[in-house]
């Protein structure tokens, strides 16, 4: 969402990021990087600690073979001059031609440079009054977000149970944490 580079943090501006976000960490993320000139990936770095969690960049096709295994979810692209959302089930990708392709059978589709991925984030948080969000979040090289997908949710705006289980397990598998402790 900047609309410039963001600079590297200061420690008065993280302690400052921290406390925000112990206080309130509902709101849109893009938002606080954007006001506070800091990567996307910094002002997640200073969620509390229950709510996001990081793997390697190298984990991105493991987790987005998983997630094309889930159902229904939500791929979000975030920009300064858009949020695009898609539902769908995520397809499986293969890599060609210096991309990630996904094709076939879903709304979802396109072609990710998933090369650039440095940092996969699992963000489980509340958003915006509702109840509980749950995102897997592919930061590239620049700590901005190149695309997140969002656990599904129920017709009364509940997460799904299995996803979230889904969501878990990846995020420990990837961690290489023992399910349950991530």
């Amino acid at each position: 969402m900047p609309h410039s580079t963001p600079t590297a943090p200061t420690p008065d501006t993280l302690a400052a990021l921290r406390e925000r976000l112990a206080a309130a960490p509902n709101g849109v993320l893009e938002a606080v990087a954007a006001e506070t000139g800091v990567s996307l990936l910094a002002v997640t770095e200073c969620l509390p600690e229950g709510l996001r969690a990081f793997a390697p960049g190298e984990t991105a096709e493991a987790a987005m073979l998983d997630m094309a295994e889930w159902g229904t979810v939500t791929v979000l692209v975030h920009s300064a001059d858009l949020v695009l959302e898609c539902k769908g089930p995520l397809p499986r990708g293969q890599f060609g031609r210096g991309f990630y392709n996904l094709a076939g059978g879903s709304p979802i589709g396109g072609h990710i440079r998933l090369d650039r991925c440095r940092t996969v984030g699992f963000v489980r948080r509340p958003f915006m009054g509702s109840a509980d969000s749950a995102s897997v979040v592919f930061f590239n090289g620049d700590g901005e977000a190149m695309f997140k997908v969002f656990v599904g949710r129920d017709d009364a705006r509940q997460l799904l149970p299995d996803q979230v289980e889904r969501f878990e397990a990846l995020k420990a598998r990837l961690r290489g944490a023992p399910p349950g402790t991530a």
